[in-house]
């Protein structure tokens, strides 16, 4: 038995030929704990291919185990592909999509069945996750099944020789999936036509959505300024930073900085968006004035197909979507909600089952992290070295992901976003009850974060009560170190530092500035940044500059004169006034230690941001503004509560002499020097010099390095994420981790 990213690969296919090549009788199939193989052959033959599996296997694949039983069976007089079985309760790892391959693309130019078919694909690429509806993956339980396989594909289907042997998506521009485009006044079919129409809405200065992979797209010319604020506009999105897609890593290089890591990544089978340091600068209005890009490489040979015919070398390629909904995936729901927005809808009539935004990674530590998980990584589990079966994990509110556990993998799902939308919390639950369906799971304990309003936790209450089974809580910032220690295969008491924006705590105070000793069965709070009233809540968020009245407030009183200062000059005298007031008799200004909120303060001090118009834009903006080599830091004092009352003192100064531009590295290297004085200070009295870091803070990469730097050279034994995003979409693996503990299933 073969276990683990071994269906949707070619394996079988691959299994066969290399069972022919060494002469070995018997049988390959597909079962729902993986692929089993039974051979007759020597013991040396055996061992060879065995051998030869680990080494040759499929690109895509990647095989866990091999368990080999030697038995006595009956004689087989050739191998073959049996039909695959379905009687297993464990399940096994279902592919992620996969970019198409270069093969496919030279039949885009020379099969005379799929010369500009522009959904080809082979046995080692094309959809996978997105058209499977369950296991074990056949045609007839993806969205496939309405396509009928013409003469020849089923002759490749069934010929052993060919890649496309056992190909679950083969089709031909006979008998596959069509392309189509529509708008307000035209309808097109034709390949070729509608790739024209296409071209010549781009150099107009036109947007089209675009049907891609697990979602739409909206799409438009990335250097035409006019054409990229119109589909803002259109598309409700203010200035958060749109992903490009370059013709080909030659293109990209000329406008972004690209390392051999992250072009490795760049054109990997899973074809992420990269943030890319820029080069040459697009459109004005792709990055509304931050130094890096989201870029990404063709992966569909649509995308491959439409660059030949565009004159631009790079588009803007983000959600098809309004707001903060949902990628949309259904036809009917992209023309009604996208066609206002784009001026042209191109689509294909298989339907997308498993909903997944483009994944997002940044090079940090000279190790590709992800920040964002969904196409071509989910449903990947993950490894925790944890018995976690049977329990589910809900997740936070934000960027939310929820996870299952089978056997020793907790299966993360794909990118859900923020459980207040509505739209978004309908996709949570359509997403919950598709992956118990798909992964045959059924929950045995339900665990959520402590926050008793999160539409997670209520999910998970209601799924506990209503299943009768017990249900667990968890602190918010005890689930992100508990996910890099799971991601990690830490189990012992570390030094746990969390930075992040927002985190229900055991006071009811609002969490986010966190210094613990912790192990997976709990944490002791070791410091934490000073609280801060929020004036107005979540308006706070939203406006940067009401945090950074609020910390003078806090530590000057009185003796500030807020006209003094650049920022509150932009301010309405009644807003000003309002919020003091506000802060002066604590009305609707709950506490904060959030980090994220210092740096929303610094950042609207710094006047980089005064209102964010997207999630963690001052901090975006306050990174993109920091200088390289500089060494200068603010004071600070450590003690059980950290206070920041000397480094206002002294930003205010900066600002006064006209220095506001070094205060973003100077702030930055502040909390640098502030986690290593703690970490010394914890290390003293417990003993511990293991220190694991999580929380959307630890997305920055300058603050991240430098603080990697200070505390390994001080002999730390540091633990960050790279495969679980340090946000809140890795909070459901810290939490299926600590409920394994909790309910005591650790093996």
């Amino acid at each position: 038995m073969i276990r683990g990213l071994v269906q949707g690969v070619g394996f079988r296919p691959f299994i066969y030929r290399l069972a022919c090549r060494h002469g070995l009788s018997g049988v390959v199939e597909n079962r729902t704990d993986g692929v089993s193989v039974i051979i007759k052959g020597d013991i040396k033959t055996v061992d060879r291919f065995s051998n030869d599996i680990l080494e040759k296997a499929p690109p895509a694949s990647r095989i866990k185990s091999i368990e080999v039983n030697p038995r006595m069976i009956e004689e087989f007089d050739s191998f073959r592909i049996v039909r695959s079985s379905n009687s297993e309760e464990i399940t096994t790892e279902v592919s992620p999509d996969i970019a198409v391959c270069d093969d496919c693309l030279e039949d885009l130019e020379n099969d005379t069945e799929r010369i500009n078919y522009p959904l080809v694909n082979c046995t080692n690429c094309g959809p996978r996750f997105s058209i499977i509806r369950a296991i074990p993956y056949d045609r007839f339980n993806t969205s496939m099944v309405v396509f009928p396989m013409c003469e020849r594909c089923e002759s490749e289907y069934r010929d052993i020789s060919n890649r496309r042997f056992h190909a679950q998506p083969v089709a031909c521009n006979s008998c596959g999936p069509q392309y189509y485009y529509s708008d307000c006044e035209t309808r097109i079919s034709g390949i070729e036509k509608i790739i024209a129409k296409t071209a010549s809405l781009i150099s107009a200065g036109k947007s089209v959505a675009l049907k891609g992979t697990g979602g739409y797209h909206l799409m438009c010319d990335a250097f035409n300024n006019e054409a990229v604020s119109e589909l803002r506009k259109r598309k409700q999105r203010d200035s958060k930073p749109f992903a490009v897609m370059f013709r080909d890593i030659s293109s990209l290089r000329q406008y972004c900085h690209a390392g051999k890591a992250e072009q490795e990544q760049l054109l990997s089978w899973q074809r992420p968006i990269v943030i890319l340091r820029q080069k040459r600068p697009l459109a004005e209005e792709v990055s509304r004035g931050l130094n890096t890009t989201g870029a990404m490489l063709p992966y569909m040979p649509f995308h491959y197909m439409m660059f030949r015919y565009l004159k631009t070398s790079a588009v803007v390629l983000t959600s098809g979507n309004l707001s903060d909904d949902p990628v949309i995936t259904a036809d009917n729901s992209a023309e009604k909600y996208l066609m206002p927005v784009a001026d042209g809808l191109i689509g294909y009539d298989r339907e997308i089952v498993n909903r997944s935004d483009d994944s997002v990674m940044r090079l940090i530590d000279n190790k590709m992290v992800l920040i964002r998980r969904s196409r071509g990584f989910v449903p990947g589990p993950v490894e925790t070295g944890l018995w976690v079966d049977g329990i589910f994990a809900a997740g936070a509110e934000q960027k939310n992901t929820f996870c299952i556990g089978k056997g020793n993998q907790a299966i993360m799902s794909q990118h859900i976003g923020d459980l207040k939308n509505f739209a978004t919390h309908a996709f949570y639950s359509e997403s919950a009850e598709r992956f118990g369906e798909l992964f045959r799971f059924t929950p045995q304990y339900m665990v959520c974060d402590l926050h008793p309003l999160y539409l997670s936790t209520l999910f998970a209450e209601q799924m506990a009560e209503g299943r009768n089974i017990p249900l667990i809580k968890v602190q918010h910032h005890h689930a992100h170190i508990a996910s890099c220690m799971a991601e990690n295969k830490i189990d012992e008491k570390v030094i746990g530092i969390s930075l992040d924006g927002t985190g229900y705590g055991r006071d009811g105070n609002i969490w986010g500035g966190e210094f613990f000793v912790a192990d997976f069965h709990g944490f002791e709070r070791f410091a934490h940044f000073d609280y801060v009233p929020l004036p107005g809540g979540d308006r706070a968020v939203a406006e940067p500059w009401r945090t950074a009245c609020s910390y003078l407030r806090k530590y000057f009183g009185d003796s500030i004169d807020y006209y003094s200062i650049p920022l509150f000059r932009k301010i309405d005298d009644r807003d000003l006034i309002l919020v003091l007031e506000m802060l002066e008799k604590k009305i609707n200004s709950p506490l904060s230690s959030g980090a994220g909120r210092l740096f929303d303060a610094v950042a609207a001090l710094a006047g980089l941001c005064t209102v964010a118009s997207f999630d963690s834009e001052p901090p975006i903006r306050l990174e993109s503004a920091v200088k390289k080599g500089v060494n200068l830091k603010y004071p600070f004092s450590a003690g059980e509560v950290i206070s920041f009352a000397d480094m206002f003192d002294e930003i205010l100064r900066d600002i006064k002499n006209d220095q506001t531009d070094m205060i973003p590295v100077k702030f930055h290297n502040t909390i640098s020097n502030l986690i290593l004085e703690l970490s010394e200070k914890m290390q003293k009295e417990t003993g511990i010099k293991k220190v694991v870091m999580s929380g959307g803070v630890f997305q920055n990469r300058y603050l991240l390095e430098r603080t990697l730097m200070l505390l390994r050279k001080a002999g730390f034994e540091v633990f960050t994420h790279q495969i679980i995003p340090s946000n809140d979409g890795g909070i459901s693996v810290g939490q299926i981790a600590v409920a394994s503990k909790t309910i005591g299933l650790c093996v």
